[in-house]
C-alpha cells in the first residue's frame, strides 16, 4: 500500500489518472498472464503484479525522461534498490514472482509509450516569435524507444496469449526459471 501511495500518487499527479491507471490495470493483466504460464497448479492473488507495474513505469519515465532531472543518480539508485529488494523478496515461497516480474516488465514497457514528457524548448514556445524555429516536441531517442516498447508490448501480449490459450507450461520451455519464484534453501523447499 505505502507503494501505491508514494508511487502511483507520484505518477498521478505527474501523468493524470488516464495514463496511470492504463498502466496499473494493463501490468496487473501482463503478472497475471506470466504467472498463469509459470504457476499451472496454483492460485495467485493481489495487486503485487499491478504495484510492480507502476515501479517499472516510474523506471522507464526517469530513463525517457533523463535530462530533465537533477539528481539522476540518486533517483535511479534508491528505484533499483528498491525494486531489487522488491524481487528479492519474491523468492520466498508462496510468493508469485512471477506476477511481480510480468508486471514490472509490461509497466517498464508501457513508461515509455505513455509517459513520455516534452522538451524544455517545446514548451516555451508559445512565447517566441512566430519565425524562430521551434525544437521538436521529443528527442529522437524517446521516438525511437517509444516504438521499440509498443511492438514488444504487442507481440509480449500476443506470445503470452497465444501460449496460455494453447495450454504451454512455461516451466517446460524453461528449465531454470522457476528459480526466479523460489531458491530453495535448508530452511524451506519450493513445491513444483
Amino acid at each position: 500500500m505505502f507503494c501505491l501511495v508514494f508511487i502511483g500518487i507520484r505518477l498521478e499527479q505527474q501523468f493524470g489518472f488516464a495514463r496511470v491507471g492504463a498502466i496499473y490495470l494493463l501490468s496487473g493483466f501482463g503478472g497475471s498472464v506470466l504467472s498463469s504460464l509459470f504457476n499451472q497448479t496454483s492460485i495467485s492473488v493481489g495487486a503485487s503484479g499491478a504495484l510492480f507495474g507502476l515501479l517499472g513505469a516510474m523506471l522507464s519515465e526517469l530513463i525517457t525522461n533523463w535530462t530533465i532531472y537533477t539528481n539522476k543518480v540518486a533517483a535511479l539508485a534508491t528505484l533499483l534498490f528498491i525494486i531489487v529488494l522488491n524481487l528479492a523478496i519474491g523468492i520466498l515461497p508462496h510468493v508469485d514472482n512471477f506476477a511481480h516480474i510480468g508486471g514490472f516488465l509490461t509497466g517498464f514497457l508501457m513508461g515509455f509509450v505513455l509517459l513520455l514528457r516534452p522538451q524544455f524548448g517545446w514548451v516555451e514556445r508559445q512565447y517566441r516569435p512566430a519565425d524562430v524555429r521551434v525544437k521538436s516536441k521529443h528527442k529522437p531517442y524517446q521516438y525511437a524507444l517509444w516504438l521499440i516498447a509498443l511492438v514488444l508490448l504487442i507481440v509480449g501480449f500476443v506470445v503470452g496469449l497465444v501460449m496460455l490459450f494453447r495450454g504451454v507450461n512455461g516451466n517446460e520451455k524453461c528449465s531454470w526459471c522457476h528459480y526466479l519464484s523460489c531458491v530453495p534453501t535448508s530452511k524451506w523447499k519450493c513445491d513444483q
